[in-house]
């Protein structure tokens, strides 16, 4: 199937139904080949508190290159669903600032051993986790609850558009269920 964007064709996996396997540690077995999930530290007093994002040259983003390292944030009000897009070459490292998000993973790598495999996690004020996310890795997210949501996120190179591939957030071959869980 073609990929809408400036990208060769890539192939999209026949999943089932759902939202694939729900990450309730970060050192779970299910995650996808190449997915790292770290806790974040929150330091809280009576005066709010402070979270470091991340320390160039340690941690999820020990291999990012300075001079290359690109730091972005995005804002996004209750419901809004971003999703999908994946990189040929970009590794992205992701920290939810504010808000709660349903992140999806799947995996578009046909060499991968988990190659169509889906993960989802719930990152934010409530789970304060970041999450590296590779190459060939699809990824998007819904944001949940009634406030907006802040993704601050870092990437191992400048944006360039001809890395980036997009496919549809309903994409039946993903078939992710993006609908409420726990009805």
């Amino acid at each position: 199937m073609a990929t809408p964007g400036l990208l060769p064709r890539i192939e999209i996996p026949k999943s089932a139904p759902g939202i694939g396997s729900v990450i309730l540690a970060v050192d779970s077995p299910h995650l996808i080949d190449g997915v790292k999930v770290a806790e974040q530290s929150i330091w809280a007093d009576d005066r709010g508190y402070f979270m470091e994002v991340a320390r160039l040259g340690q941690g999820l983003v020990a291999r990012f290159p300075g001079e290359t390292t690109q730091v972005s944030c995005a804002l996004n009000y209750p419901g809004a669903i971003k999703a999908f897009h994946f990189h040929r070459h970009q590794t992205d490292f992701w920290n939810v600032v504010r808000g709660m998000l349903q992140v999806a993973l799947v995996d578009l790598r046909p060499d991968s051993p988990t190659f169509g495999k889906k993960n989802t996690l719930y990152l934010g004020q409530l789970r304060p986790w970041a999450v590296s996310i590779p190459p060939g890795v699809g990824h998007g997210y819904k944001v949940i609850g009634t406030e907006p949501a802040m993704l601050v996120y870092l990437t191992d190179r400048i944006y360039n558009p001809e890395d980036e591939g997009r496919i549809a957030y309903n994409e039946p071959g993903i078939n992710y269920d993006w609908e409420l869980q726990h009805k």
